[in-house]
């Protein structure tokens, strides 16, 4: 789901990774390409005879470049692009999970 390893995918061409992010992508766009499993994803969902719903929180995801733990590992070297900050956006996923399954 995360592509947040190039500056230019959120407007900032000189960065190269998310590294020392601390505030999220200002706006709602995110200017990375999509990924490919997202159409694969949604093609599949289609030929699914019974209806299913797809809680799509990739956009929302994206757009958070500062909830990578990088910046908050205390100096462990190297990056972590693939592992979320708790408490942060995965605590925005489960309130989006919560609201679904309730309405």
């Amino acid at each position: 789901m995360d592509r947040l390893d190039r500056g230019s995918d959120w407007g900032e061409p000189g960065v190269k990774d998310c590294g020392r992010q601390t505030q999220p992508v200002i706006g709602s766009t995110f200017l990375g390409s999509s990924l490919p499993e997202q159409g694969v994803v949604k093609n599949v969902l289609n030929t699914i005879g019974k209806p299913v719903y797809l809680l799509d929180i990739t956009l929302l995801s994206q757009l958070r470049k500062d909830a990578h733990p990088s910046t908050y590992s205390g100096g462990h070297p190297g990056m972590d692009c693939s592992h979320w900050c708790i408490a942060g956006l995965p605590d925005t996923w489960n309130t989006i999970l919560y609201a679904a399954l309730i309405s």
